[in-house]
């Protein structure tokens, strides 16, 4: 670890323990409570460690809290003195994380602590999520809450949990547990851009179940895998157009000449993350192993063609498979492929009202394979589909399981979660861009998030609700190369300080 210019430190291969880490990174408000939250597990739906200790710190600060029947936490933080008068101000932020790891790396995210390093400008985990997304928003929100010298009227700590997995937290909240009708949400991941809208979604189950027989002495066993993409946010990094590890080994599969039986298909396990690995084991003719070798080395360099300077790390592998695997039957293994292969992905749709914003989209996320006993086994496919507009957004769920029912699966779609309108007028939305202007010497971005931002469900529950989201610059989320850029957290910091006192004036 060295200093560098201004005394922050650098470190691009030791990794130690998060509080000797962050040390001397600035602001120390926000960075030394980020230490604490890295040592702290927090997977969606089993938050409740994080909940207590966000809790700790408002009994310390003397602040009283309330938590809703699904364990939404607010807090009421009294106004700095002489700005008692203004209107309440909401700073919300989730608590969960999304937990990812490369395949190599032994990590257990309901025991172990982040494994903190900085690289150059950046703060990254070592082969896992970093969780910035969104613990720097609700480090931020503790910040301005307790650190000396900012100037605030009276703040609500909004603090929701299982965002992370479909906004669940946020869509039961209860609408009496706010009273602010002004709020910043803190979970956005560019420093240069005030949002005011944001995309709905659902997500689409696609089920089936399979008839398994034994491999016989002409099948030969493989073990195919797709690794080295870069995945990301399925929302925030869709338009950037990263390979989908299931749908490339879906076209790898469908290069194999003559028959083929799966005995297991698995890739993805998040809904809202672009899948980086994936891998199938199959039974082929014994005499077309060398063929099968050879289809999927020639999709290889295709691949690495077609995701030039975008995923360049992509790999495909064709190794020797396990013994004893029973399988599906060919056809009934070549239409999971065919299904696979057409549902839609990416980007289906650009917005005509904010230029450059992606309006629809489709990820085929997860495909799981769940043995039951030798001679059967349940096969799901969930895609997560976004849009901006409702009837674009019906359209895309209506083609997902059009073409699962071509297959003979079955589709269930989730209830989903609303978008977010924008609103070029807001208060709220000119107070933070005359803030930017006068910090920073020009003007915010102002656009809408192709994502889920809890903005657009707790509009929806808590009406009258003037609400913008900023955040630091994040890359990578909801991957292992998640990074958090070390200069733009100074420089959220300093505008949520000037927000709060314009604001509080």
């Amino acid at each position: 670890m060295r200093a560098e210019e201004g005394g922050r430190p650098t470190m691009t291969t030791a990794t130690v323990s998060a509080r000797d880490v962050i040390a001397k990174l600035d602001p120390a408000e926000i960075w030394g409570y980020f230490a604490e939250l890295s040592a702290i597990p927090r997977p969606s739906k089993r938050e409740e460690r994080v909940r207590d200790w966000v809790l700790s710190i408002g009994a310390r600060h003397g602040w009283k809290s309330r938590t809703d029947a699904v364990g939404n936490v607010v807090f009421d933080v009294p106004a700095t003195p002489g700005c008692e008068r203004a209107a309440s101000v909401a700073l919300q932020s989730h608590l969960d994380m999304v937990c990812e790891k490369n395949a190599d790396v032994e990590f257990d995210f309901d025991r172990d602590p982040l494994r903190l390093r900085v690289d150059g400008d950046d703060l990254r985990a070592t082969g896992t999520t970093l969780g910035a997304d969104n613990g720097i928003g609700v480090c931020a929100a503790l910040a301005a809450a307790s650190a000396a010298g900012v100037r605030h009227g009276p703040l609500e700590l909004l603090f929701t949990i299982d965002e992370e997995t479909g906004l669940t937290g946020a869509s039961a909240i209860s609408p009496e547990i706010v009273k602010s009708r002004r709020m910043i949400n803190l979970d956005s991941e560019e420093d240069d851009t005030l949002y005011i809208g944001c995309a709905g979604g659902r997500t689409t189950t696609l089920s089936t179940s399979l008839d398994l027989s034994a491999a016989s002495a002409d099948e030969a066993p493989l073990c195919v895998r797709v690794t080295g993409l870069r995945g990301g946010h399925s929302g925030g990094d869709i338009h950037e157009c990263r390979g989908n590890a299931n749908k490339l080994l879906a076209r790898t599969l469908a290069r194999f000449a003559g028959p083929f039986r799966l005995a297991s298909i698995e890739g993805g396990n998040k809904h809202n993350a672009i899948p980086r690995e994936a891998k199938a084991d199959v039974l082929v003719p014994r005499d077309r192993v060398a063929e099968c070798r050879k289809a999927s080395d020639a999709a290889l360099v295709e691949f690495r063609r077609v995701l030039a300077g975008i995923d360049d790390g992509v790999q495909v592998s064709v190794t020797d498979g396990p013994a004893g695997l029973y399988a599906a039957d060919p056809g009934a293994s070549r239409r999971l492929v065919d299904l696979v292969n057409g549902l839609p992905d990416g980007v289906l749709g650009v917005s005509r009202v904010i230029k450059g914003l992606v309006e629809s989209s489709n990820n085929v996320a997860v495909i799981s394979w769940e043995h039951l006993g030798a001679s059967k086994a349940d096969v799901r496919i969930v895609a997560s589909s976004r849009s901006s507009s409702g009837p674009h957004l019906t359209a895309v769920l209506e083609q997902v399981a059009g073409v699962a029912r071509l297959a003979g699966w079955k589709a269930a779609h989730s209830d989903g979660y609303p978008g977010w309108a924008p609103n070029p007028d807001s208060k709220l939305l000119e107070v933070c861009s005359k803030a930017y202007q006068r910090l920073f010497g020009e003007p915010p971005h102002v656009t809408a998030i192709h994502a889920g931002l809890e903005c657009g469900v707790i509009g929806e529950r808590i009406g009258g609700m003037d609400m913008i989201s900023f955040g630091p610059t994040i890359r990578g989320a909801h991957s292992p190369d998640e990074r958090v850029s070390i200069p733009s957290v100074q420089k959220f910091w300093r505008l949520l300080k000037a927000v709060l006192a314009d604001l509080a004036a």
